[in-house]
Order: C-alpha cells, then structure tokens, then sequence
C-alpha cells in the first residue's frame, strides 16, 4: 500500500475528519452498553432487560442511518454529519441530568441512535472523493471509526467508577464538541455531480434482490460486532464473573481487534476479491463461535472473542469494497439502507443473548445461534457468487469495466 498515492489520489483531511466524527459518535452510541454494568446493578435488570437496555440505541441508529443516508445524498454528507453532532447532544444532556429510571433509560438509548447514523455519513463523505481501486482501503479507514467502541468500553466503566454513571454522559460532550470543530474546518464534500435521490429511487435500491443478500452479509458482520461490543460486558461480568472494570477492559481488548482490522479487510478484499474474502470469514465466525458457547474459562473465550472480532471487523471492510461497485453514484443510499440493517441485527443480538439466557438459563443457546447466522450467510454467498462474477464483478473482486452498475451506469426508475 502507498501512502502517498492514497493521499493524492483523493482529499486526506476530509478522510480523517470521517474517521474522528464516527469515531466518537460510535463511542457515544455504545456508551449503555459500555456503562450495562453499572446500570443494571442499580435498576436490578433481569437478562432480557440488560439485552433491551444495551440494543435499544442500536435500533435507534438502524432506523436513523435510512434517514441520514437520504440526507447526505441529497444535502450533502457535511451538512448532515453536522446536524447529527448537533443532535447528539440532546441524548447526552438527557443521560447526564434526566434519567433516573430504567424507562428514561431506555428513552436516552433510543435517542443515542443519531450517533450511530453517522455511519451512512461518514462512508460515503470519504468515499466519493477516491477512485474504484482505493475503495476498499477508504471505506476501512472511514468505518475504523467502530474503534470508538474502544474508548467507550476502556473509559467509561474507569469514570463510572470514579464519577458516578451519570457523568459519563455529560463528559462525553467534549470530545464530541471537539470533533465537531475538526470536522466544520477540515471535510469538505467531493467535488462530483450529488444525486439527489428520490423516494423511487430510494425504494428502487431497496427492494433489488442485491440489497436484502447485502443487508444479510452486513448484518452478521457489522451487527455480531455491534452487538457483541455492546453486550460482552455485561456477558464477561455475569458469565465469568469479573469486575465491572475489567469486563470493560477485556471487550476493549476484544473490539479493538475488530475495529482496527475493518482498514485490512477492505485492502485484502481490493487485493483478493470480496467474495472469497467473506466465504473465509464467515466460515470462521461460525467455528469460533461455536467455540465460544463451549468454553468454561475466561482466557479462553476472551481468545475466541478476540478472533470472532477480528473476522467480523475484516468482514465489514470487505462487504463494503463490493458496495460502491455494486451501486456507483447510488453508494448514499444503500450505505443508508445497509447501515440500518446492520443496526437492526445488532440490535437483534444482545436481545437474543439476554432472552435466551433468562429462558434457558445459559448464554451459549444464543451463541450456537449466532453461529448458524453466519454458516446461512455462507451458504447464501455461494448461491449469489456465480451470477454477481458474470454480471458486476472481475476475476478479482473488482468493478467489472461494463457493469451497467458503476459510473455512469443508468438512473433507476
């Protein structure tokens, strides 16, 4: 990889202001998850409510990201990033000052949801300044931002514990205002004709077959390692018993090896083709997480969980090398619509998790669950393969030159 061509080739302030605005606004939209412990201590949560409790804002963003997508394409993706920052602060004040409940909780997690739809901002703002072959490697660098699921786990269990949960809430607001002013300085929108889209075109992406077999593959990659991030706390603390801090500490561990690799997949996949990059991963999601439901010690599952994260974070960097070949100037909104099912399944996750536990009473029924998503989004790679390879990809993974689906492909009706 040349550094200094990728920084030619498109605009690098605006790549790295996308970077710190997901960054943060991730931190921000995992900071329930990252605080379960100490919540569901005081309000004296049952599983499936400690599952509500941390998915809630997850469900929030899948909603949101559908919303914010339509906004950066027809707005521009600056405007709308800083309308989101905005935002943002409402849920944080309303943690800080307000909710002294479970439901106000529920209520400020729904709200954090607009920090996850920074998400189908942040993609296609560094996304449409670069040329085909550095989408992969842009698109991970952009969507590394998941790495604020690591600040938010290390940090916020360490100022819980000295500052009460509350305070975590409001010392959120600066970081949050801080990137707000890097980002008004330095991204800029790519100079290149916006499409603004239309419901029919919205609705067009939407209903394609393509979409729903991209929603399912993102879904189980971005969604197994938002929800997982979001839940393993609570599960570490519960199953394993360890301090609030140290569970903390350990899904630090664990995430940070997702979050780092997201720029890894998406370069492997320009190198190897996205395909047979996500029919690897999604082989080892399952076995590892089959691994996991197994296993009685902690350094144990903290290992399998190291390396289910590191998959599913090389896993989402290599969905979204395919997505600009597969949907050109229409990358806005099936970012949108994508993201959203990514937040959906992760929301789907840690509900699963807790309801299962206080069904059956183990966290393992949830994990072998988990593990069959990832074997059905296999199987369905290889159904799709044959026609996507004829049609829009080449023999390696690219754009092929006569996609009708790349620049300068036709509008949709």
């Amino acid at each position: 990889m040349n550094l200094k061509k990728l920084a030619q080739a498109g605009h690098w302030p605006t790549l790295v202001s996308a970077f710190f605005y997901f960054d943060v606004s991730f931190m921000i939209w995992v900071l329930p998850g990252a605080l379960g412990n100490f919540l569901a201590g005081e309000f004296q949560l049952s599983p499936a409510q400690k599952g509500l409790m941390t998915a809630l804002p997850l469900l929030g963003g899948a909603v949101l990201r559908l919303v914010f997508g339509q906004m950066a394409d027809r707005f521009g993706a600056k405007k709308t990033g800083l309308i989101g920052l905005a935002l943002t602060v409402l849920p944080l004040l309303m943690g800080w000052q307000w909710a002294d409940s479970i439901s106000k909780m529920y209520l400020v997690g729904l709200l954090l949801g607009v920090a996850g739809a920074s998400f189908a901002v942040a993609l296609p703002l560094a996304s449409r300044w670069y040329p085909p072959e550095y989408q992969g490697l842009v698109m991970g660098i952009a969507g590394a931002g998941n790495s604020g699921t690591v600040l938010a786990a290390l940090f916020a269990p360490r100022l819980a514990e000295k500052f009460g949960w509350h305070s975590v809430f409001g010392l959120a607001l600066l970081p949050l205002a801080v990137v707000a002013l890097v980002f008004l300085a330095f991204a800029r929108e790519a100079p290149v004709r916006s499409e603004r889209e239309s419901v029919i075109r919205f609705l067009g992406v939407l209903c394609e077959p393509d979409t729903r077999v991209f929603s399912l593959f993102y879904g189980v990659t971005f969604g197994g390692f938002v929800g997982l991030a979001s839940f393993l706390s609570v599960f570490l603390h519960d199953r394993f018993g360890v301090s609030r801090v140290a569970a903390g500490d350990l899904t630090s561990v664990c995430v940070l090896a997702g979050s780092f690799l997201r720029p890894v997949g998406g370069a492997l996949a320009d190198r190897l083709g996205g395909i047979r990059m996500l029919a690897i991963l999604y082989a080892a999601v399952a076995a590892l997480m089959c691994g996991a439901a197994r296993v009685t010690s902690l350094p144990q599952a903290v290992t399998l969980f190291v390396l289910v994260m590191a998959c599913l974070g090389i896993g989402n960097g290599s969905v979204f090398q395919l997505v600009p070949q597969r949907y050109g100037r229409n990358v806005g909104v099936a970012t949108g619509v994508l993201g959203a099912a990514g937040g959906l399944a992760g929301f789907l996750l840690p509900n699963l998790l807790g309801t299962l536990r206080q069904w059956v009473g183990t966290y393992s029924a949830g994990l072998f669950a988990f593990s069959g998503c990832a074997v059905l989004a296999l199987v369905c790679l290889m159904i799709v393969q044959r026609r996507w390879i004829g049609l829009w990809i080449a023999k390696h993974g690219r754009a092929h030159p006569a996609s009708p689906m790349i620049e300068g492909e036709p509008e949709l009706s």
